[in-house]
């Protein structure tokens, strides 16, 4: 295989992976936005929900089951 072929195949590689490292940096970029927003949501979430100390929960037998 003639130095020149080899040299065009490996650039062409070269470059192929460097389209697909910009692109792999775009999707992990891409999904830490998407965690970070999620992750915010959650905190939102949680400050929503009381605050149920152990002496405020209820007893199940108090509680009427779902088809009555």
């Amino acid at each position: 295989m003639p130095i020149d072929k080899r040299l065009t195949d490996l650039e062409i590689k070269a470059t192929l992976t460097e389209d697909l490292l910009d692109q792999l940096n775009k999707t992990v970029f891409m999904q830490q936005q998407q965690i970070d927003f999620l992750a915010q949501e959650l905190k939102i979430l949680r400050q929503q929900i009381p605050h149920e100390r152990p002496s405020q929960t209820q007893n199940l037998i108090d509680e009427i089951p779902p088809h009555y």
